[in-house]
């Protein structure tokens, strides 16, 4: 079984990070020293669940997260600094630092480095979040000791679920859209008008006309989903949202 680290500090690590054309050593110090940051770790990057599910709804409740007093939001996995580099490009995910724990020492002083020498990973981190206050550990959230790769408490719902109790986060919206849009735009600020947060899917780059039609059975934009539900175009998100 994984032990929580719940009151304790969190291990005194440097980390060599790539940024620009420069190395530049980060210290645990000044990651953690007088903020209220949140730390969610993964098997490693660009693998489906670490992809598909963990990192991206933490890049979309940070600014609940913020609105709630967490300084920053730190995604930790046992790869290189270029590998991290290069996933979070990859995934967009702005709102997120991207820590490279590639010696596995930080992983290893929180005691949850595991063997995945099965999967030909070697060293790599058990998934797990933690909430981390000045330095010092305030709460764990350590996903189940079984086989495979468990996700079911480390996600970034359960943590604002304890940050926050009685806050309801938003539904999930998308927007497809594309380039010179007229309805698009008015879709896209009705959202913000209304202080609601999107993703945006643009035709030609994110997606083509034939995923739009797949998806929607339409083949006109904007095409807006709300909670996994089809809204409509920019007149029925305006109606919908009255």
């Amino acid at each position: 079984m994984f032990t929580e680290k719940e009151g304790q500090a969190v291990p005194q690590v440097t980390f060599p990070t790539r940024q620009g054309d420069q190395w530049v050593n980060v210290t645990t110090d000044e990651l953690f020293k007088d903020k209220t940051v949140i730390v969610f770790s993964l098997p490693g990057a660009f693998t489906p669940t670490c992809s598909s599910s963990h990192l991206p709804r933490y890049n979309e409740l940070y600014p609940v997260f913020k609105e709630h007093g967490v300084d920053d939001i730190l995604c930790v996995s046992v790869n290189d600094t270029f590998v991290m580099n290069a996933w979070k490009d990859d995934q967009e995910a702005d709102n997120i630092t991207f820590i490279p724990d590639g010696n596995g020492e930080f992983t290893d002083g929180m005691g949850l480095l595991v063997d995945k020498n099965d999967l030909g990973f070697g060293k790599r981190s058990w998934r797990y979040s933690m909430l981390v206050k000045n330095g010092i550990v305030e709460k764990m959230f350590i996903e189940p000791n079984k086989p495979g790769d468990p996700f079911e408490v480390s996600d970034a719902d359960t943590m604002l679920k304890y940050i926050a109790p009685d806050y309801t986060a938003q539904e999930s919206i998308t927007v497809f859209t594309k380039p010179g849009c007229p309805f698009c735009a008015k879709a896209k600020q009705n959202l913000i008008d209304h202080n609601l947060q999107y993703e945006e899917v643009v035709l030609g780059k994110d997606a083509t006309s034939v995923s739009l039609r797949a998806i929607t059975g339409k083949t006109s934009v904007p095409q807006v989903f709300i909670g996994g539900k089809h809204i409509g175009g920019s007149e029925d998100l305006e109606a919908y949202l009255k």
